[in-house]
């Protein structure tokens, strides 16, 4: 095999025709990566976006090829997928108002150009599940919110609406099926591509607690930071330590690396139903 790229968390190798997509344990926060792995995360990733591919294989075909066709030393944390021609475009869908979405409504009173109802608050669950797509910048930059009509102009009008109607369509699909399970899905980021036959699919990761905000339910109170099943923890520990967000960055104490370990392990258990072991 041959290493093509070794991003942020994942690294993605050539074998033969396919391509080989390792999610490791490395956690990136602010498109800086942390000196401390999370364990089992690159397992845990891997396993939950299998479990999403074939939840929504009927709405949205994928990269997938086989999830145990894999080197031994990468098993349980590797995909072999199809070759694809990536769209320039982080694909965002919004169905709630956090995180950099909320503040820019603050700013504007808009989301990537979207505008919003008035007196919203963090948290606000929006009228409609809204597509806020963002560049893809290169490892150690910062990806930057555009426009649909940015998006219009990298792709072209048929490209672009076809990527806002898969999003939101996958969004809404997702979100539905979490809140049957106790969690809420305030955003998530795709990644699409074009097959070498011209099919627009699926390919990265999906609904993870990398790419995707989830929150418990039970717990969910509009007007207040949300209690998360994903990395935001370590945000939090990020932004209070003092960090200047730039690297490199510092250690991260074991708790903080235990507690979200346990909260990437609680999102698998309760979406999938399975028992991590």
């Amino acid at each position: 095999m041959e290493l093509l790229h070794s991003g942020k968390v994942r690294d993605v190798y050539a074998d033969g025709a396919d391509l080989i997509l390792v999610a490791s344990d490395r956690v990136s926060i602010y498109d800086v990566v942390l000196p401390t792995p999370v364990p089992d995360k690159g397992r845990l990733l891997t396993a939950l976006s299998l479990w999403w591919f074939e939840q929504l294989s009927d709405l949205v075909p994928n990269h997938v090829v086989s999830a145990t066709d894999v080197p031994a030393e990468f098993a349980g944390r590797a995909i072999r997928c199809r070759r694809l021609e990536m769209v320039p475009v982080e694909c965002v869908a919004r169905g709630y108002l956090a995180g950099g979405g909320l503040a820019e409504y603050e700013r504007t009173g808009s989301v990537s150009g979207v505008p919003l109802p008035r007196g919203l608050v963090e948290a606000s669950i929006l009228p409609e599940p809204i597509f806020t797509p963002s560049t893809k910048a290169p490892k150690g930059e910062h990806d930057e919110p555009i426009t649909y009509d940015q998006v219009v102009d990298k792709v072209g009008p048929e490209t672009a609406e076809r990527l806002r109607e898969i999003t939101i369509d996958v969004y809404r699909r997702g979100a539905e099926i979490a809140a049957d399970r106790g969690i809420l899905i305030a955003d998530t980021k795709l990644e699409l591509g074009w097959t070498p036959e011209g099919t627009l699919v699926l390919g990265d990761e999906l609904l993870t607690s990398d790419s995707s905000r989830f929150w418990p339910a039970e717990s969910y109170q509009p007007g207040r930071a949300q209690f998360s099943f994903d990395k935001q923890y370590v945000r939090d520990w990020a932004v209070e330590s003092g960090w200047d967000k730039r690297p490199p960055a510092p250690e991260v104490p074991a708790e903080v690396i235990e507690a979200t370990r346990a909260r990437y392990v609680e999102a698998y258990e309760k979406l999938t139903g399975n028992r991590w072991d």
